[in-house]
């Protein structure tokens, strides 16, 4: 299989909300938005390498089953704005022991967001040829 292009898809009942969190808060920028007469149904937004997709439809718990992988310069200035903001935290900011820094957040639909930094020794950072 030759994979040329990959995305995350979260479906939500509440498209404003959605982006109110991942645009707004996150400060995620959009890709492509798309519908049908004039109506936004679905947001493609770029997420690093990849793209993140909100798409209208019924609302499920995909907390449980999808976790969204985010790596940040600042792991604790991130918790510092979220908690701010008013975000669930549900893991706050501190170095796990594989060693990267992360902080696990909530967003309004109950996906978890691991907000990772990479310290500058960890072995992510470095080529073992």
């Amino acid at each position: 299989m030759e994979v040329l292009s990959s995305r995350t898809i979260i479906v939500t009942d509440d498209l404003a909300r959605a982006r109110a969190f991942y645009e707004g808060l996150l400060g995620l920028q959009v890709y492509r938005e798309y519908g049908a007469a004039g109506t936004v149904t679905g947001v493609v937004l770029f997420l690093g390498g990849g793209h993140l997709e909100l798409a209208t439809g019924t609302a499920t718990r995909a907390g449980e089953a999808v976790k969204l992988w985010l790596q940040v310069p600042d792991a604790h200035a991130e918790q510092a704005r979220l908690v701010a903001a008013g975000v669930e935290i549900r893991k706050p900011a501190g170095r796990m022991p594989w060693g990267l820094d992360e902080l696990w957040v909530v967003d309004p639909h109950g996906v978890e967001l691991r907000v990772v930094t990479v310290p500058e020794d960890h072995p992510i950072r470095r080529r073992l040829d």
